[in-house]
């Protein structure tokens, strides 16, 4: 998602003049879900998370949709959140929020991140060593987590997804102090 650009286009990825691609990192090859974003959520690099003692790194909330069907690119799917882990990337609070696509054969059976070992054992711990080592190839170390790289449950998540979304609301009105307030909790599916 070009952040730079009207209208926010989703288009290649550029680092420092180059096109930013994903290694391979074995075991693993490319993403080991669909990989997006939430619209309207902007993690504020201007507040410090208490709970990672970060600040946001002003992007919206990632999302990984884990499913079994592949999205294709550019893809409007609504999901249904089970929880999310915290990435510390750079100093940075990069929030993952864990999900499933409502379509999906599971979705009735999956309702919190407890569940997902059940459905996709490995799944969770493939996550963290994916994020863990995945710049490791250009040259980058290994990226930490807060709350040892446990994820957080879906009312966590959605809370998090929640006040997020009140940081954008504040960024498109150009009042960035009245985000900063309690967040109600919402549900975002």
């Amino acid at each position: 998602i070009s952040l730079k650009n009207p209208l926010n286009p989703i288009k290649q990825d550029v680092k420092k003049g180059k096109l930013r691609f994903v290694a391979n990192c074995f075991p693993h090859h490319g993403y080991i879900w669909n990989y997006g974003a939430f619209p309207q959520t902007w993690e504020n690099p201007d507040h410090i998370e208490p709970s990672t003692s970060c600040k946001g790194d002003n992007d919206p909330i990632d999302v990984l949709e884990i499913g079994y069907k592949v999205q294709p690119r550019g893809s409007v799917v609504q999901v249904k959140i089970l929880g999310t882990v915290a990435l510390i990337d750079e100093g940075e609070t990069d929030w993952k929020v864990i999900a499933i696509d409502v379509t999906d054969p599971l979705a009735d059976k999956l309702n919190d991140v407890s569940d997902v070992d059940k459905y996709y054992p490995g799944l969770l711990r493939a996550t963290i060593e994916w994020f863990k080592i995945y710049k490791i190839p250009d040259g980058k170390p290994e990226n930490q987590f807060a709350f040892n790289g446990e994820a957080k449950n879906a009312e966590f998540a959605t809370n998090v997804v929640a006040e997020t979304h009140k940081f954008w609301e504040g960024l498109m009105k150009g009042d960035l102090t009245s985000s900063l307030g309690n967040c109600p909790s919402l549900t975002y599916s």
